[in-house]
C-alpha cells in the first residue's frame, strides 16, 4: 500500500467502524480528520473513539487542546504531516478518517492555508456594507472576485482580509477549492440513504446521553469554549436541557435537526471532489471492497 487512505463521510455513516476494521486488516494507525475530536473535554458528544477503539489501533490527532484553546486549520495541518512522517517511519500504512472537509482537504492537497486575524475581519466587517467589500475587492485582486459571487459576504471579507494581512493577492494562494489535481491520496467515501443516516444521528443521541452525555456538558459550564469548540453539535442544545429552558426530549430533537442539516452540507461538500470513490456502508462486503480498491490504485 503505498498510497495513504482517506476515508470521509458524513457524520454518523460508518467511517469510524470501516477506518479501524481496515486499520486492523493491515497494520495501519488512524489519524483523525475531526475538528472537534482535537479536544480533551469532550469526548461523548463528539463520537470520539473509545478508549477501547483506541487501543486496538493508535490515533492520531485526538485529544490535542483544551476546549478553551482555539484551533487553527493550519496547527491541524502541521500535525497532520507530523503523524505522517511518524507513522511512515515506523513502516507502518497512514488511514486518515474524518468528516471534516476544509481538514481533510488541507491534507490531501497540501493546501497553503492562508493567514487569519479575526481583528481585521471585524474591523472590515463593522466598517463596511457588501457593495463596498466588493468593490475593494475588484480593486485588490480581479482574479480573488472573478470566482466569488458579489453578495457572498462571508467569502469577501476572507479574502480582503488575508490580502490586508499577507500584502499578497488573495488569488495567489493556491488554484482554489474548486480545481480538484491530482493527490497522492486514495480517497473513499461513504455514501449513506438519508433516511438511515437520519435516523443513525438521532439513536446516536439517545445513546450519548446514556452514556453520559449531560453530565459531559454540566462540567464543561467551568470552562469559556473557544469558538471552535462551542460549535460542537448538541452541547448548546443540551447546556439549554441544564438550564431549565428544554426538556431532554426537545434538546435532543433540536440537536438531531441541526446535526442532519449538517450532515447534508458535508455530503455536499464530499460530493464536488470527483477523486474520490463511494461505498455503501451497508455492503456486508465493504471492509474487503475498499481494501481492493485501495490496492488497486496505480
Amino acid at each position: 500500500m503505498t498510497r495513504p487512505l482517506v476515508i470521509i463521510g458524513p457524520t454518523a455513516s460508518g467511517k469510524t467502524k470501516l477506518g479501524l476494521d481496515i486499520a486492523q486488516k493491515v497494520d495501519a494507525e488512524i489519524i483523525s480528520a475531526d475538528a472537534m475530536a482535537v479536544y480533551k473535554e469532550m469526548s461523548v458528544g463528539t463520537a470520539k473513539p473509545s478508549e477501547e477503539e483506541q487501543a486496538l489501533v493508535k490515533h492520531h490527532l485526538i485529544d490535542v487542546v483544551s476546549v478553551t484553546e482555539e484551533f487553527e486549520l493550519s496547527t491541524f495541518q502541521q500535525l497532520v504531516n507530523e503523524a505522517l512522517a511518524d507513522i511512515v517511519s515506523r513502516n507502518k500504512t497512514p488511514i486518515m478518517v474524518g468528516g471534516t472537509g476544509l481538514y481533510v482537504r488541507c491534507v490531501v492537497d497540501d493546501l497553503e492555508i492562508p493567514p487569519a486575524d479575526p481583528k481585521v475581519r471585524d474591523e472590515l466587517d463593522r466598517n463596511f456594507e457588501t457593495p463596498e467589500l466588493w468593490e475593494k475587492l475588484v480593486a485588490a485582486d480581479k482574479a480573488a472576485a472573478d470566482k466569488i459571487e458579489p453578495n457572498n459576504r462571508r467569502r469577501i471579507l476572507r479574502a480582503l482580509e488575508v490580502i490586508e494581512i499577507s500584502g499578497r493577492p488573495f488569488s495567489s494562494f493556491g488554484p482554489g477549492m474548486d480545481v480538484y489535481q491530482e493527490t497522492k491520496y486514495c480517497q473513499v467515501g461513504l455514501e449513506i440513504d438519508r433516511d438511515l443516516m437520519d435516523e443513525r444521528i438521532e439513536q446516536r443521541f439517545w445513546k450519548q446521553v446514556e452514556d453520559g452525555f449531560i453530565e459531559e456538558v454540566r462540567a464543561l459550564a467551568a470552562y469559556e469554549l473557544s469558538v471552535t469548540a462551542s460549535k460542537a453539535l448538541g452541547y448548546a442544545e443540551l447546556a439549554q436541557h441544564i438550564a431549565g429552558e428544554l426538556t431532554v426530549e426537545e434538546a435532543i430533537e433540536q440537536a438531531t435537526i441541526r446535526t442532519r442539516r449538517f450532515a447534508r452540507r458535508q455530503q455536499r461538500w464530499f460530493r464536488r471532489d470527483p477523486r474520490i470513490k463511494w461505498f455503501d456502508p451497508t455492503d456486508p462486503e465493504l471492509v474487503d471492497k475498499v481494501y481492493e480498491y485501495w490496492g488497486g490504485e496505480p
